[in-house]
């Protein structure tokens, strides 16, 4: 399955993730944003299920704001599962 969120309070404006049937990351893209972290998040959460990743992710604040892409992602991937 491929979900498409739309994040809130960060740079990028879109992140697209293909999980499948066990919440397995097989991709995830973000659309704008720092390309450097971005891309490196990607590439650490393939492979994870959804519920590791959330556990990894959640919470993870950038500099003042309350949240951040990583954070974003996890919010993502909880309502991809749900």
């Amino acid at each position: 399955m491929v979900y498409t969120f739309t994040p809130r309070g960060v740079c990028s404006r879109q992140i697209t993730i293909d999980i499948d049937e066990n919440h397995v990351i097989r991709d995830c893209s973000f659309y704008g944003g720092c390309s450097g972290n971005t891309q490196g998040v990607s590439a650490l959460v393939k492979g994870l299920t959804a519920e590791d990743a959330i556990a990894k992710l959640e919470g993870i604040k950038c500099g003042p704001r309350p949240t951040s892409c990583p954070d974003q992602l996890s919010k993502a991937l909880r309502a991809a599962i749900e």
